[in-house]
């Protein structure tokens, strides 16, 4: 025997074990393990819910009827019994169900007709197979269909018969019926998985949003508050140099000063090194200034050249603010205007910024867009990027439509009193 032979035997009996295994897994491990159908979900009526429950039920008791009129004194009850115990199991345990079925024929086709199939006992069994294949996997179809045709052609040899039209009229109907049943549960199931895959992937999508405005915001900390330690690392090591006959409490004073910021620095850069991304190009000019609240009318002259109508109000006493404070503001502002512009075209916005006791307010609103907006990817992720931009500061942020059918933003950044925090 040749290689080619060998590896063609060897894979013939890789098939038949898979298939050997696949039909005891489906059929013959634990077949009468509890499993009762479950009631409807989605929210139905009392009623409704247990709507298959009753159609089985009922189809039943009209399969029993049947079976009770075919040849009572030949033992219609007990046909009846055969034929309907086992469509009533389904409800409890549907692989159990189809063996005892499949004993229901067999033992009809020996004791009492002369013909495999009895109309009650076809109807039963069919049923029955239909039911098991909608509750089990798809594949267990195939398997009750070949045991099925061969009890059939068992149960018609065994009566001598050279032909009997309700053997094939079984293997035929069977196989074009539980093929469009385990057809049709194999589509749904490909639809549940594919919702439940894109459930998911929305889940993983705004979890990468997430981390990706993280890693900006700490890109965009690291360059204000690197320069600000940098600068305390300096001048407390040049203090002592400032003054003569500097005190040794003093010298070692600033000493501790300047190795904790470089300390802070050290400790700043590695965490930043934990959530820099892969492509270091991503984020163009690390270097450039970032923006702060003096550039804000920069930034809304550069929307209203895009086509939108802004109006920019401050009011309280303008203030300089912590570079984080104005930098996350301005963040703020820009994606608020950036939403306008792509999901209310046509629309009418106002910028108002508050310099207020203990903070900043800013108040993003717009009105009716005049036209329709086009589908956007990316929706809801640039609300998500506010939110933990105020988050991060501790602040608070609503994002809701209002009652004209605008959209408005509004958050409050706050601010630490000086004379509170030297304190």
């Amino acid at each position: 025997m040749d290689t080619y032979e060998t590896n063609g035997l060897r894979s013939e009996m890789r098939i038949a074990k898979s298939a050997l295994e696949g039909i005891r897994q489906d059929l013959f491990t634990d077949p009468f393990a509890f499993r009762p159908l479950p009631p409807l979900g989605g929210g139905r009526g009392r009623y409704v819910r247990w709507l298959p429950h009753a159609a089985v039920i009922a189809f039943t008791g009209m399969v029993m009827l049947a079976a009770l009129s075919y040849e009572p004194s030949r033992g219609g009850t007990l046909l009846a019994l055969l034929a309907g115990g086992p469509l009533l199991t389904t409800l409890f345990r549907p692989v159990g169900a189809w063996w005892l079925s499949l004993g229901a024929v067999f033992a009809s086709g020996v004791l009492f007709v002369p013909a495999p199939w009895t109309p009650s006992g076809f109807v039963s069994h069919l049923a029955v197979m239909v039911i098991v294949t909608i509750r089990t996997r798809p594949r267990a179809a195939a398997w009750m269909w070949l045991l099925t045709a061969a009890l059939g052609v068992f149960l018609d040899a065994l009566r001598g018969h050279e032909y009997d039209s309700s053997v094939y009229a079984m293997s035929l109907l069977s196989a074009v019926v539980l093929f469009v049943v385990a057809a049709v549960r194999g589509l749904n199931d490909s639809k549940r998985q594919v919702a439940a895959q894109a459930a998911v992937t929305e889940v993983e999508r705004s979890r990468r949003t997430v981390l990706e405005e993280r890693t900006t915001i700490a890109r965009e900390l690291h360059d204000v508050v690197a320069h600000h330690m940098s600068v305390v690392a300096i001048q407390a090591e040049a203090a002592p140099y400032r003054v003569q006959d500097t005190p040794p409490e003093l010298a070692a004073a600033f000493q501790t000063i300047r190795e904790n910021a470089v300390a802070a620095l050290t400790e700043l850069r590695r965490v930043l090194g934990v959530v820099r991304s892969e492509n270091p190009d991503a984020f163009a000019g690390p270097e450039a200034p970032q923006p702060t609240l003096d550039a804000l009318p920069s930034l809304i002259d550069n929307v209203r050249a895009a086509g939108l109508a802004v109006e920019h109000v401050t009011t309280g006493a303008v203030r300089p603010l912590p570079q984080g404070v104005e930098l996350s503001a301005y963040r703020i502002v820009q994606e608020a205007l950036s939403n306008v512009l792509r999901h209310a075209p046509g629309a009418q916005a106002r910028v108002e910024v508050s310099y207020v006791l203990g903070g900043l307010g800013l108040r993003v609103v717009n009105g009716r867009a005049d036209r329709l907006a086009k589908p956007s990817p990316g929706a809801g992720h640039g609300v998500l990027g506010m939110r933990e931009r105020v988050a991060m500061l501790g602040g608070d942020m609503t994002a809701e439509a209002t009652g004209d059918g605008g959209y408005e933003v509004v958050a409050f950044l706050p601010v630490a009193n000086p004379a509170e925090a030297a304190a």
